[in-house]
């Protein structure tokens, strides 16, 4: 028993030193000037020809860059979701981004599981009991929510739920399905940045849609999930009574 914890606490420092060298490296090499809007525009041409002449190859890194960026909550993942949709288009884009975007959130929420779960739950084990068992009653949903209203920062709802009881599973398929529509937005965004070639371009209907769109869409999510959480209560309140 005594190894097995000694070898936990190896494996942990381990990984902690690899994810501290990492967040070093990123900042001592000013990486995150590769994850800019302006940097995206500039190389856009160069990255398309890129993808022309080898489309699985680029597909892969980008999935690569993308699952480590949010692997690690490394700044940058929502100008990826854009150069997604500029790069590779709507239906690719989104197909790409959605499962890089879910299977780097998962491998956050395991690392941070990993990590932190048991100092956590052994120093406020009595004030996530609440939590845990809320999460045990409609985690499901409750995670769905969190993912389809951006309330929160993305890499947050990562950390915070690998110290919950959730299982990764449905951690991964809840996160896939509520994180599709704004996925689907935010790609359709960068698609029509990538249009713009002028000052002019900047009012094209499209990209104007586009960001009206990305505007509306928490708040539109949030109606509609406090209108079907109103139903639904009343609807469980009538069967129980």
């Amino acid at each position: 028993m005594g190894k097995e914890n000694n070898k936990k606490i190896v494996n942990r420092i381990i990984i902690l030193g690899a994810i501290i060298l990492v967040v070093i490296a990123f900042n001592y090499f000013d990486l995150g000037q590769y994850f800019t809007l302006s940097y995206i525009k500039a190389s856009q041409e160069k990255f398309q020809a890129l993808y022309t002449a080898n489309r699985f190859l680029v597909i892969a890194a980008y999935m690569g860059i993308y699952i480590a960026v949010t692997a690690l909550s490394l700044p940058g993942a929502a100008v990826l979701t854009l150069a997604g949709g500029a790069l590779l288009g709507l239906l690719v884009g989104t197909v790409t981004v959605s499962f890089a975007s879910t299977i780097g959130a998962t491998l956050a929420c395991f690392v941070s599981r990993f990590l932190l779960r048991d100092w956590v739950q052994n120093k406020f084990g009595n004030k996530l009991t609440t939590i845990n068992q809320g999460i045990e009653k409609e985690g499901s949903f409750y995670l769905f929510s969190l993912r389809l209203v951006p309330i929160f920062p993305f890499f947050m709802i990562n950390l915070l739920m690998g110290l919950t009881r959730m299982r990764l599973v449905t951690f991964f398929w809840v996160s896939q399905i509520g994180m599709l529509p704004g996925t689907i937005v935010y790609v359709n965004a960068g698609k029509e940045l990538a249009k713009i070639d002028s000052l002019s371009g900047i009012m094209s209907p499209g990209l104007i849609i586009s960001f009206v769109i990305l505007g509306l869409f928490p708040i539109t999510v949030k109606k509609l999930l406090a209108l079907y959480k109103s139903k639904y209560g009343k609807s469980a309140e009538k069967e129980e009574s």
